[in-house]
């Protein structure tokens, strides 16, 4: 049972260290960003209640449905929610960065759990199989919602519910379009290849995106020091 309780968290931590070392400003408390991941765990378990009650009783049975409704929006909401306002309406985002930190903390918390029950009834053998797919996608999507949510903590006009609107939108139409892959398309190992490539690129450029604005803010505070 330890190894694969090991196997279980160990992408999950790799993956977090991994973004969360590249906030190169004031980097987040520790206990801040463990607390995010703690509570992306525990909501594993409600969310797997409502998925079971609707497979039992068959409310969405059309692969669409499924994918967008069962999956991929009480996943992504109840995540967007817990980060709405526990996160963005305090004062722990001040950076760009910092909502990429706590969209990866939250959706890894809950992507690690998930991977430790899904290992402890299948087996080892779906370790590595689960740290490429369902783990790292559930860190991608938790990367494009943390920037929106930076991207509107740090914008003071009327473009701040807009982002609000795609930290939520966005994620949902990508975790989505993974499930109905999975769930749909028999061919679906040559499309998921193409469609991580593309979502490691879409994140990635996020990440890029707001550790240059990051940038650009400390070095012009640099130059008011100066």
């Amino acid at each position: 049972m330890f190894s694969v309780i090991s196997a279980g968290i160990a992408p999950g931590f790799a993956l977090l260290c991994y973004f969360y070392l590249k906030d190169e400003y004031d980097k987040e408390p520790l206990k801040d960003v463990f607390r995010v991941f703690i509570i992306g765990g525990i909501l594993v378990f409600p969310i797997m209640f409502i998925q079971y009650v609707l497979d039992v009783e068959q409310v969405f049975q059309h692969p669409i449905l499924k994918a967008f409704i069962s999956v991929s929006f009480f996943e992504e909401f109840f995540k967007w929610f817990f980060l709405y306002f526990l996160i963005y309406k305090t004062t722990l985002i001040d950076e760009h960065y910092d909502g990429i930190v706590y969209g990866v903390s939250i959706s890894l918390g809950f992507a690690t759990v998930e991977n430790i029950l899904y290992l402890l009834s299948f087996g080892l053998e779906y370790a590595i199989g689960r740290a490429f797919l369902p783990v790292s996608s559930h860190a991608l999507f938790g990367v494009i919602m943390g920037y929106y949510f930076g991207k509107a903590k740090m914008t003071n006009d009327q473009t701040t519910s807009r982002f609000i609107f795609f930290s939520i939108l966005i994620p949902f139409l990508l975790h989505g379009l993974y499930d109905y892959i999975l769930l749909s398309i028999n061919f679906w190992v040559q499309i998921m290849i193409v469609f991580m490539i593309f979502l490691w690129c879409f994140a990635l450029h996020k990440v890029k995106k707001a550790k240059h604005a990051q940038n650009e803010i400390h070095a012009h505070r640099h130059s008011i020091d100066l």
